[in-house]
């Protein structure tokens, strides 16, 4: 279980958390909504590591991992602009977080090949990731997250830059792999009927709180 407890983070004056907690179950999806400079990726980014809480903590299954690093917490970030590595194909792309791990090049990826038949992206492995649309970027994103098998996926706007029919096409699928790796997942949209979709339980950040939406 993914936990924020008792977050408080300031821009200035302004609050962008005051004191908010939230908990994310296994293999649960929340979404958290609000509109543009509410705060949402803030913290996002407080539960990845990549910036601290003013106050209050982060914890997972039990433990304080505030003071980790992001690359000690084991999770797995996907953001609206795919952040693939265009100089690799798709298939090591999908590979290059086993690598990081220290798996060996060729089980890295046979793991990698495996991965992209469920994601229906085989007959891509051996392209660049910028010849594809961005549908298949995405979803190589996803399978890229999902391969190192993460603690929790943390989602910022994963659909934002794709065209409206894509993204409503995509939210299924993506609800399936998630479902399916078992993991808990914050996602970060603005888009309320996106969060539906994909999210079982929806909060609204607004002035520093947090409000249940269903």
């Amino acid at each position: 279980m993914l936990e924020l407890r008792h977050i408080c983070k300031k821009y200035g004056d302004r609050a962008l958390a005051a004191g908010l907690s939230l908990q994310v179950g296994p293999g649960e999806t929340l979404a958290l909504l609000g509109p543009s400079g509410a705060g949402k990726s803030t913290l996002l980014k407080i539960a990845a590591g990549l910036e601290p809480p003013d106050q209050g903590s982060v914890w997972f299954n039990g433990q304080d991992i505030t003071g980790l690093a992001p690359e000690r917490r084991g999770f797995a970030l996907m953001f609206q602009d795919f952040a693939l590595f265009p100089h690799l194909n798709v298939l090591d792309n999908v590979a290059f977080g086993l690598v990081e791990q220290r798996i060996k090049r060729p089980a890295a990826r046979a793991r990698a090949a495996a991965m992209l038949c469920r994601f229906g992206l085989t007959e891509h492995a051996q392209q660049r990731v910028w010849t594809l649309s961005g549908g298949e970027q995405q979803r190589v994103g996803l399978a890229r997250a999902l391969i190192t098998a993460p603690r929790a996926l943390l989602l910022d706007e994963p659909f934002s830059a794709l065209d409206a029919e894509l993204r409503q096409s995509l939210r299924q699928e993506f609800r399936q792999h998630i479902a399916a790796a078992g993991v808990s997942t914050l996602l970060v949209t603005h888009d309320e009927q996106e969060a539906r979709a994909m999210a079982s339980r929806g909060l609204r950040l607004r002035a520093g709180q947090l409000e249940p939406l269903w």
